[in-house]
């Protein structure tokens, strides 16, 4: 019997050994409660959003000038605002555009960020000089500023160009039927790739020089291939991360170029929006702040616990915890 219970447990052991990266990352995130519950937060969010303004009975613009700034009823959850709209819709519509914001600036950046990192790291010489300088160049300028220039620049362009014709005039049309978002994408991507090529050139750098790539390289397979078939899928993890982990920056940013005006286009509703226009009724009509400055801060909590889980989940030195 012992003698069983012992190969059992050495069966055991060495499945855990084999164990995919993934598998043992979600094993050891599901024991982070911190992390599970804002999973479940961000995932009534997600729902809220995409089907919220299909139960909400009113639209996130219909405006009622006989209920200005009425507080929480049952016809009116959350109040109404200045114009006499619904919060709740508005809130809902909002969840909406911060959730888009964060996840496809996300995508620019692992667009514009992972290919040069992993050129940078992997051929280095010329490459890496040149895309590092320009890196280093961007981190020396303050961020929030930098977004300020770039998307004054681009209102600018996108206002001009809709006026002609041409692909510029294709993007000022698109950015106007989705309410200035096409810009705020723009903007975010043009100064959140940094942090995502740093981490992927350090990967690369030390990647290029293990046995298996060695390996590769014996074997006749050229730099692209093994760029792509052993050295990116490698460096996903810390990848998944930073950009869980960036998610809620670029909420934040757009929300904070949304107070300044320069984001998303009035009616389109945006958290940061919301808070701007609550600024004036700050002192009669708290609700009207509180609502959308609550629902902000727990989104960007829930990120935030989110992506410490999976940084400490795919941590190799606690692969046995």
């Amino acid at each position: 019997m012992a003698s069983t219970t012992l190969s059992a447990a050495k069966n055991r052991e060495s499945l855990h050994e084999i164990e995919g990266l993934w598998r043992s990352a979600f094993r050891r995130l599901r024991k982070n409660k911190l992390a599970l519950v804002s999973m479940w937060y961000l995932g009534f969010l997600i729902l809220a959003a995409a089907f919220g303004p299909l139960l909400i009975p009113y639209s996130y613009s219909q405006q009622d000038y006989d209920l200005v700034t009425q507080g929480p009823s049952w016809s009116h959850p959350m109040g109404t605002d200045q114009l006499g709209r619904d919060i709740l819709a508005r809130l809902v519509f909002g969840a909406r555009v911060s959730l888009t914001v964060g996840i496809v600036v996300q995508l620019v950046i692992i667009v514009i960020g992972v290919p040069l990192g992993a050129m940078a790291g992997y051929f280095g010489r010329a490459w890496d000089m040149v895309i590092m300088r320009v890196v280093d160049v961007l981190y020396a300028m303050p961020n929030l500023l930098f977004v300020v220039v770039i998307m004054t620049f681009l209102r600018g362009q996108l206002a001009l160009g809709s006026d002609q014709d041409g692909w510029l005039a294709a993007v000022a049309r698109l950015d106007t039927r989705t309410g200035g978002l096409i810009g705020v994408y723009i903007g975010l991507g043009l100064i959140g790739w940094l942090t995502v090529a740093r981490i992927v050139r350090a990967g690369a750098m030390s990647l290029k020089e293990r046995e298996f790539v060695e390996a590769a390289r014996s074997a006749g397979a050229q730099d692209s291939r093994i760029l792509m078939r052993h050295v990116l899928p490698n460096t996903l993890a810390p990848v998944v991360v930073a950009s869980t982990l960036g998610i809620p920056g670029a909420i934040l940013y757009e929300a904070g170029i949304s107070f300044l005006g320069l984001g998303v286009i009035p009616p389109m509703p945006s958290w940061g929006l919301m808070i701007a226009e609550a600024i004036p009724n700050m002192r009669t009509h708290q609700f009207m702040l509180v609502f959308p400055a609550v629902t902000l801060s727990l989104t960007v909590l829930a990120f935030n616990f989110l992506g410490d889980g999976l940084r400490d989940a795919v941590d190799p030195w606690m692969k046995r915890g």
